[in-house]
């Protein structure tokens, strides 16, 4: 009987999760799930200097954001040193690790003789079969692995299929440095059997890194776990992903106004599909993906097709569940703290009341915002330079009898509204447009504006004529 799949995703918490690492965790998680298995999160702050609390909180707060949960506590690997450096001694027990005591100038040496013969930059094993008795004194030895010199290793991933590198490529890799600390390699490999993973899902960057892991996880007699690397992530142009193509953290996203249903469709697609489905439930994520069918070509990444997808999520979202993330999300919009702090009950009442229309004209959770402004701004209002124009002499007259209609209206509905609107219209002879263009400038100081009836509804009999009679004259 085979084991239960469990996967990790292992950040360093050097810096945000970027959308890269979103869609390695995302991808470990939907297999963990697609399978009956489960993720685990190690976080590799073994990189002391670099490492920090902000970065570390940043990376769990954008999984959380993303809806991505993982089994048991988070690991850290830093605290695991004591355990790495046991396993060194036992690999220097067996004979299969030794001490090499060469200062960083003969290494330094060693590198340039290489790069001079048209070689590449190895460790050419100086130490690798010297006595002991040897070693100069007073120099602290970093311990080295005693890799295969002969034949070739093989690694068959499940995404590059099998991937073949002659040993003589691979040289004795460090596994503990002069001062005694655990190198990436021996950590990684230790943290991964110690924690039960069977699968290690990751970005192709760390193809040769499994080489060498693998000379390790030989050495100890364990079980190598199946390898997935996936392709990077490219900008639309196919260059290799950078700020300016969308390189950004989770948090940017989030900031942007982008759902994180959205987000986990578009990361989703972003090498793997399912026939010809655009949109997914995260149901149906889970009963379609297999990593066996990630592509092997590098994806890239595209702000329009997102966008687009965002924006179907936001029309097709529930509008309580809507209202929800909108203010979840608003402290992290851009301003989005100063509109939270208007919300009072009865904004936040209009808010919910406007939604509908406010929703169908956005594509991101910042268009939602900047649409709602009109509803928390203070009378009288400041008009954009468009509705200035539109307020000339003239309009604000018709608004004056538009405002003594709309004062005959006690039932104040959409449709009450409307007629009222509408049979004033007729009586002068005018299209709804030559009314309701003024109308919008006067209510919400813009030229735009959803359905001009849904923003008297949303506002409320008493705000509306108010904000009409201000303009009027």
């Amino acid at each position: 009987m085979s084991k239960p799949v469990v996967t990790r995703f292992a950040p360093s918490p050097t810096g945000f999760l970027h959308i890269g690492g979103g869609r390695t965790a995302l991808f470990n998680w939907l297999y963990a799930k697609h399978t009956g298995g489960k993720m685990l999160l190690r976080i590799e702050d073994t990189d002391r200097e670099r490492s920090t609390e902000p970065a570390i909180e940043a990376i769990i707060d954008g999984l959380k954001w993303l809806g991505l949960d993982w089994e048991g506590e988070t690991v850290f690997q830093f605290a695991r040193a004591p355990r790495h450096r046991e396993v060194v001694e036992e690999l220097l027990a067996a004979g299969k690790a030794y001490r090499c005591y060469c200062t960083p100038a003969e290494l330094d040496a060693m590198r340039e003789k290489a790069r001079a013969e048209g070689r590449a930059p190895r460790y050419d094993g100086t130490w690798r079969d010297r006595d002991p008795s040897e070693a100069p004194a007073g120099v602290k030895p970093a311990i080295r692995i005693k890799a295969p010199q002969e034949g070739e290793t093989a690694i068959e991933d499940l995404v590059q299929g099998r991937v073949v590198i002659p040993n003589k490529d691979l040289d004795d890799l460090v596994l503990l440095r002069s001062d005694g600390n655990p190198t990436y390699m021996l950590s990684v490999v230790v943290d991964d059997h110690d924690m039960g993973v069977t699968h290690v899902i990751r970005g192709d960057d760390h193809l040769t890194n499994a080489a060498r892991q693998m000379i390790i996880y030989n050495a100890m007699g364990w079980d190598i776990p199946i390898m997935s690397h996936i392709p990077l992530i490219h900008g639309s142009d196919g260059a290799k992903l950078s700020k300016r193509h969308g390189a950004l953290g989770v948090d940017a996203y989030r900031a942007m106004g982008y759902l994180p249903e959205a987000m986990r469709n578009y990361l989703v697609r972003l090498g793997w599909a399912h026939g010809d489905d655009e949109i997914m439930s995260l149901e149906q994520m889970i009963e379609w993906f297999d990593v066996v069918d990630v592509g092997r070509s590098a994806s890239r990444f595209d702000f329009a097709k997102l966008e687009n997808l965002n924006g179907h999520y936001m029309r097709s979202i529930d509008d309580e569940a809507l209202l929800k993330t909108f203010l979840d999300t608003l402290p992290y919009l851009p301003g989005g703290e100063a509109m939270a702090a208007l919300l009072t009950p009865e904004k936040a009442e209009q808010l919910r009341i406007a939604l509908p229309g406010l929703k169908d004209r956005a594509k991101t959770l910042v268009e939602l915002k900047d649409g709602a402004a009109y509803l928390m701004v203070q009378r009288p209002l400041a008009l954009d330079e468009k509705a200035t124009t539109i307020l000339d002499a003239n309009a604000r007259a018709l608004l004056k009898d538009v405002h003594d209609v709309l004062v005959g209206v006690n039932d104040w509905t959409v449709e009450s509204t409307e007629d009222a609107v509408k049979a004033f219209a007729e009586t002068r002879e005018l299209k709804l447009g030559k009314i309701a263009q003024p109308l919008r400038a006067a209510l919400t100081g813009r030229a735009t504006s959803p359905g001009i009836f849904d923003v008297l509804i949303a506002l409320g009999r008493n705000e509306s004529l108010g904000r009409i009679a201000d303009q009027a004259r």
